[in-house]
């Protein structure tokens, strides 16, 4: 009988025992959280709002439309927005099918001219044509919920805020700052671990870490300089070389969203108008 040709299997690699962390006493994680958001402080001393604005008004705008899209999406199609409907009360008076084609870009756009027609009445007839510099006045405008209030607040107005965004709340819990999903938990929960006059620039911080390095699939573990603060290092990719390449926006050589940036944001160029927008 002619010798099988089907070869034994490897035996199985050993895979090293993975120590379990220690309980962590509250004491410890806020000491490590604070040290997280001065490293973070260091590697983004330039991080900034990402949408391109000249006003109260036009944040607002911005914010409501960076919704399940780009801030580049969004910095490429308000330009246009802006020309047709610069005030409140042009806004408010838009014509619906009109204002859908100008933010088509955008996605949801149908949905999204709704919420910008109602905040624009809602700004026209009650706050006399001005955006309102409180949290309380600016969520009883439609489509403005926490999250845009504290853009707003913290970007226009100097009010300290904390913006949980998906990139915000995904790295609140891989750092182990709290385990909750609800973003008004998690904002509540990161609000008791730092001082208020750190919960702007905290929230730039972050979310510019996670929009260029702890990526939601594919975090760069091993590009991360504050990889040794992290309790979820080893999520990602590991090896130096290739979590380098996995890196986007200036990290990687690379413009940012912005079509207006800072004079002080490093390495970055003006995106073409055309350009595909990448992940947010």
């Amino acid at each position: 009988m002619a010798e099988s040709k089907v070869k034994k299997a490897a035996p199985a690699a050993k895979v090293a025992a993975v120590k379990p962390r220690k309980p962590e006493s509250r004491v410890a994680m806020v000491r490590r959280a604070r040290k997280i958001n001065r490293a973070l402080a260091e590697v983004y001393p330039y991080a900034h709002p990402e949408l391109d604005f000249e006003n109260p008004f036009e944040l607002l705008v911005a914010t409501v439309l960076s919704a399940q899209t780009t801030d580049l999406r969004v910095n490429q199609t308000t330009p246009a927005l802006f020309a047709k409907y610069p005030t409140p009360e042009d806004l408010a008076a838009a014509v619906p099918e009109e204002l859908e084609e100008v933010i088509r870009p955008t996605g949801f756009f149908r949905m999204k001219a709704k919420s910008l027609i109602g905040l624009s009445i809602g700004l026209r007839d009650n706050f006399g044509g001005q955006v309102p510099g409180r949290l309380e006045d600016l969520v009883t405008l439609p489509g403005v919920g926490r999250k845009t209030a504290n853009v707003v607040l913290g970007n226009a107005f100097g009010v300290p805020g904390i913006t949980v965004d998906t990139h915000f709340g995904r790295l609140a819990r891989r750092f182990g700052w709290t385990t909750e999903e609800d973003p008004v938990v998690v904002e509540a929960a990161v609000a008791e671990i730092f001082p208020k006059s750190e919960w702007t620039m905290l929230s730039h911080r972050v979310v510019f870490h996670g929009r260029r390095i702890c990526h939601s699939r594919k975090p760069a573990c091993g590009a991360c300089p504050i990889a040794p603060l992290c309790p979820s290092y080893g999520e990602g990719e590991t090896d130096p070389e290739k979590a380098r390449k996995l890196l986007k926006y200036e990290m990687g050589g690379q413009p940012g969203q912005r079509l207006k940036p800072p004079a002080d944001y490093p390495g970055q160029a003006a995106a073409p108008a055309a350009a595909a927008a990448p992940e947010a």
